[in-house]
């Protein structure tokens, strides 16, 4: 019956909101997302992952007219979460893990907006237009469906989310193309500062929670990254490391598996319930 009440009550608030339009939910509490393959979802989703909370919803960043859903509208956060035929990301097990650790009055949505195999630099205002237009082929489809400013669409859409919630936090996954990058940090701020902009965010209110590689100890490719990664708190005040030493990959030594997203969801989910609300 608790359930029911509680999905009784999501639908009726969603259908105030497209009836009288502003209704903003303090209770609400959305989360941008956005990175490479790993944030975008690479390893297929299995039958558990289709089991989703009433409380955990994403917001749709693309048209996806076989499964049903719009670009801008809520949907329950079955995955796929990104776009219409990618996997499995730890967004999924993040919320699920905040739905079951906050009060059954708190629901939690994600805004995920990712590229397989992009730079830092794709998410940067003043670089997207060059970056694309120098983007390799296999690349161009998945920016076409973010009408090849994939940083707009992320504020697109968080402008969208604002209008029903408040958003809480940024997860970030991102690295692997910018391996050995000494820069990366300032280049991550610049990203994230501007999304304080364009949000209207206060960054004492708003963490940055960024995701190490895929770990040395299960093969990853791109290990020595995360040692850059991890300084990224000497650069941003509010940003905080997601660990990733316990998460297993899969043989191309780049991705993780199923397995690895589901924990590393945790461990991003354990990082933000540990911070100060």
């Amino acid at each position: 019956m608790k359930i029911n009440t509680l999905k009784h009550k999501f639908i009726l608030f969603f259908l105030f909101f497209q009836t009288f339009g502003y209704a903003q939910d303090k209770n609400f509490h959305i989360y941008v997302c956005f990175g490479q393959s790993n944030m975008e979802g690479h390893s297929k989703f299995e039958d558990q992952d289709t089991l989703v909370n009433n409380r955990f919803y994403s917001l749709q960043a693309v048209d996806c007219p076989d499964l049903n859903r719009k670009k801008g509208e809520w949907y329950l956060a079955k995955p796929p979460i990104t776009r219409c035929n990618t996997g499995l990301t730890p967004a999924d097990y993040f919320g699920r893990t905040l739905v079951e650790n906050l009060p059954d009055s708190i629901r939690i949505g994600i805004i995920n907006v990712s590229i397989g195999g992009c730079h830092i630099q794709l998410f940067d205002k003043d670089s997207v237009t060059n970056y694309v237009h120098r983007a390799p082929n296999w690349m161009k489809g998945m920016l076409a469906s973010y009408d090849n400013n994939p940083y707009d669409r992320l504020v697109e859409m968080g402008k969208i989310a604002q209008q029903t919630g408040v958003i809480k936090g940024i997860l970030l996954h991102q690295g692997e193309s910018n391996t050995g990058d000494q820069d990366w940090p300032n280049k991550v701020s610049r990203v994230y500062h501007n999304l304080l902009k364009d949000l209207a965010l206060r960054e004492e209110e708003t963490p940055l929670l960024a995701g190490e590689l895929l770990a040395a100890d299960q093969g990853g490719k791109c290990a020595s990254m995360n040692t850059i990664i991890q300084t990224l708190p000497q650069t941003l005040r509010n940003a905080h490391i997601v660990y990733s030493k316990d998460c297993e990959g899969v043989a191309d030594g780049l991705h993780f598996s199923a397995a690895g997203y589901r924990q590393l969801g945790i461990n991003y989910a354990k990082v933000a319930l540990a911070l100060k609300p």
